[in-house]
């Protein structure tokens, strides 16, 4: 069956130590059609990056025949939107306008906005490589739900003029994070800021432990402007019940015929992090494959 969801991976799905252009090469190779950066705080692409260096990254993709087709970042688990702190509240507003800028320099439509959090079970060191040495994490503080909602709202109502001036979509990831917790919560949360500039970024397994993706499909619909592809096994709420696409419990047929419904024509990026311990390459390989069945590619 033919469709029009187009293929992506998320760079955290590669080796820590893989250089990005490397990272772009491997993904052209296991037959992507896109890549989704990530930005850090240091190093390959950071917040100091100049336009010439990203600039390079979008010449080389544009060589190799590799669309960068999103940007998201781990800096949220650092600076989060809702923490009782001002100072990281306000960094967290200094994260996102980078990621505004640096995603209309690469082209992007839409960069992954973390909302906040109300409390956190797991240390983002096990699964965000940008989360390695941080002081302060959002797990490190629980936040009452009304004052995270008002702040995380306030926040990106504030920041969608700045999206709109660079026709950038902020899409807003469900997360473990005690948080918007249902897809009609998301909805309203979405629709109360009131700007075609936030939207969502689905998850399809991040919601497992406390969901089902096709209903938040289903409920978000057009809101929906980028998906991350998760497996999922249910029985733990831990991160080792994130597992290979087709290896979890996500019912892919239901999520296909949903988005199906909808009309989803966006990217979908395979997130299979941490990367493969031995023969990391091959999770690149192993994730094309799958998302092409989930995806219904060669199949009539």
């Amino acid at each position: 069956m033919d469709n029009k969801i187009r293929k992506g991976i998320n760079i955290w799905s590669f080796p820590n130590d893989m250089s990005i252009i490397d990272c772009m090469k491997l993904a052209k190779l296991a037959n992507f059609e896109g890549i989704e950066l990530a930005l850090s705080a240091d190093g390959q692409l950071s917040l100091n990056s100049t336009e010439d260096e990203i600039l390079e990254y979008k010449k080389v993709a544009s060589e190799i025949g590799l669309q960068i087709a999103s940007l998201a970042t781990g800096l949220f688990w650092q600076y989060s939107l809702t923490s009782n702190n001002d100072y990281i509240r306000e960094k967290a507003k200094m994260v996102i306008k980078r990621e505004i800028e640096i995603g209309a320099v690469l082209g992007v439509d839409c960069v992954l906005v973390c909302p906040g959090t109300v409390g956190v079970d797991f240390d983002p060191d096990e699964v965000v490589p940008d989360a390695k040495n941080i002081e302060f994490y959002s797990g490190s503080e629980i936040i009452d739900y009304d004052v995270a909602y008002y702040r995380a709202q306030t926040a990106l109502k504030e920041m969608a003029p700045f999206a709109e001036q660079h026709n950038v979509i902020l899409g807003i990831e469900n997360i473990w994070n005690k948080f918007l917790l249902s897809p009609l919560e998301m909805r309203n949360f979405i629709d109360e800021i009131g700007s075609p500039y936030v939207q969502s970024y689905l998850d399809v397994g991040n919601m497992m432990l406390y969901g089902y993706p096709q209903h938040w499909i289903k409920i978000l619909g057009k809101r929906i402007k980028k998906i991350h592809f998760k497996d999922f096994r249910r029985g733990t709420a831990q991160l080792t019940g994130f597992v290979d696409l087709l290896s979890g419990d996500v019912e892919w047929d239901k999520v296909m015929d949903t988005l199906i419904n909808i009309g989803y024509e966006g990217w979908v990026f395979g997130e299979m992090c941490p990367p493969y311990k031995l023969y990391p390459e091959q999770n690149i390989f192993n994730t094309s494959m799958a998302m092409d069945k989930i995806l219904r590619r060669g199949t009539n």
